[in-house]
């Protein structure tokens, strides 16, 4: 399977992957030379997305997850397009799961501007939104902060503290991480936002997705991805600092891989 964010962030749903089909070849691609997409302009986000997919495709992946919420919003449709027999999963803020769990449907959502103001953002609250109060809180530099791969910084912690305070005036009870890059700061939001808020992420939700449309492609379930060379092995590709992507992966999720820059 292949999996690209515009950087570090979609090392979220690389290690849920990992966790649930431990056996799956993986290849991870981080455009890290490109970071952040959610303040790139959408022709050169698709621009991007495309030369990943073809390079991932040249690698015979079985599938590729787009984890990365702006390259979602702004080209699956078109990936789609260019490879029509190739299962490729988006992630996407999880709108639908927040309504459902939250007691007073006050639900916050924090993403990249991009996202925000995307198309698909908007029919994702008119379609799983109703009933519910939605606060949008946009993060910029949050991401880019993150992509220096330190979750301690002041800097960091003064972002979370700012984009948390408006859900805290708001009172909601539940927060959506929408973007791949938040989750590795989410205990920092936690405490942002206080005990009683929950905050979701859906990194699990699309690895089992991926992991059940994969199977469904193949005629043992249990052995697809062991035939392959480098079976159940970690592949990471960064057009930025190749080393630095293998150190994060290394440090945040214990995850070892071969590391290369990408072509």
């Amino acid at each position: 399977m292949g999996v690209f964010d515009s950087g570090l962030g979609g090392l979220s749903v690389l290690r849920a992957l990992h966790a649930r089909v431990p056996q799956a070849d993986l290849t991870y691609v981080a455009d890290s030379g490109h970071a952040p997409y959610g303040e790139r302009e959408g022709e050169f986000i698709v621009s991007r997305s495309l030369a990943i997919c073809d390079f991932l495709v040249k690698r015979h992946v079985d599938a590729i997850v787009v984890a990365c919420n702006t390259a979602t919003a702004a080209a699956i449709h078109l990936l789609r397009q260019a490879h029509p027999g190739l299962p490729i999963i988006g992630v996407e803020p999880g709108v639908k799961p927040a309504v459902a769990q939250s007691i007073n449907k006050r639900i916050g959502v924090l993403a990249t501007p991009s996202t925000l103001a995307s198309e698909k953002y908007k029919r994702l609250i008119e379609s799983h939104g109703q009933g519910a109060m939605i606060v949008p809180q946009a993060c910029p530099g949050l991401a880019k902060e993150i992509e220096a791969g330190r979750l301690d910084t002041p800097a960091l912690k003064d972002l979370v503290e700012r984009f948390a305070q408006p859900l805290r005036e708001a009172h909601v009870d539940t927060v959506v991480l929408g973007c791949t890059h938040y989750p590795f700061v989410a205990p920092l939001f936690q405490k942002a936002l206080g005990p009683d808020v929950t905050v979701m992420d859906t990194s699990g939700a699309v690895a089992q997705h991926t992991a059940r449309l994969c199977a469904h492609r193949h005629a043992s379930p249990s052995n697809w991805g062991v035939d392959h060379k480098f079976a159940g092995k970690i592949h990471l590709f960064s057009s930025g600092d190749p080393q630095h992507l293998a150190d994060v992966a290394r440090h945040w999720l214990g995850l070892q891989g071969s590391v290369s820059p990408l072509p």
